[in-house]
């Protein structure tokens, strides 16, 4: 891979944007961002999922060029791959934006589970400037910030701030620049603390809320709480440590 990397360690898979300065997203990057992601399905050893980037912006969006008709087709098929693959993750996953985020980049940030960004990043969809729309924020947008907060980024193209992000609850953390790093690796640590299967298990049951109606997604939940959360080891000893007043040691 040349302009996505793939590191793991304590815990945490690492999948950097390294096509500096702004990351733009053309079809090969979108095939080996995809490919990085398929290749942490199952992985047990892989707590938390990190998506990174190098240079100035996390990622300024889509290559204009490839959206001309001969390519509109197969870009979008590519692009929406990549969410496709994310979401079907079970590990949580944590956008770490050191710059601007922007059009098919701010996508990729909200469709994380979490996003943490500097003091300098801004996220914005300026798609309808340009006369198109964007498609995975005109799905996400609304479930994370309600309908008017959705219908003001998507319809207008302003980008808001990173402290803005933060207020209107699109951003979980906010840090310094000359701090970033640090944040995003004690907000990652708070996850890599806990048992990876829990973990995954609770993501799923947040996912069926969101996913389903009330009592279909609350049947759901209550069957994987019974069948699934509570056969497993880490449970067990989550709920014995507390009883015991002890440190638990998790098995995954």
């Amino acid at each position: 891979m040349s302009t996505v990397t793939l590191e793991k360690s304590n815990s945490i898979a690492r999948v950097t944007l390294n096509k500096p300065p702004l990351n733009v997203l053309d079809i090969p990057m979108m095939e080996e961002l995809d490919a990085a992601l398929k290749s942490l399905k199952g992985d047990r050893a892989s707590k938390v999922i990190v998506i990174a980037a190098q240079g100035k912006a996390f990622s300024a969006g889509v290559d204009i060029a490839d959206h001309t008709k001969e390519r509109v087709d197969e870009m979008i098929a590519k692009f929406h791959a990549i969410f496709r693959t994310l979401w079907s993750l079970e590990q949580p996953t944590v956008a770490a934006a050191q710059g601007a985020a922007l059009g098919g980049g701010c996508e990729v940030a909200i469709a994380c589970d979490f996003i943490v960004a500097s003091e300098k990043a801004k996220f914005g969809q300026p798609e309808i400037k340009v006369g198109v729309f964007p498609p995975i924020a005109a799905l996400v947008l609304p479930r994370i910030l309600g309908r008017k907060k959705a219908f003001e980024l998507v319809l207008t193209g302003e980008a808001i701030d990173a402290r803005e992000a933060e207020r209107i609850g699109l951003v979980n953390v906010v840090a310094p620049v000359e701090s970033f790093d640090a944040t995003v690796n004690a907000f990652v640590g708070k996850l890599t603390l806990l048992s990876g299967a829990v973990l995954r298990l609770t993501k799923r049951a947040v996912q069926i809320s969101l996913d389903q109606g009330f009592d279909a997604a609350f049947a759901e939940i209550e069957r994987l709480y019974l069948r699934d959360l509570m056969q497993t080891e880490d449970a067990a000893e989550g709920l014995a440590a507390f009883m015991e007043k002890r440190a638990p040691v998790w098995r995954e």
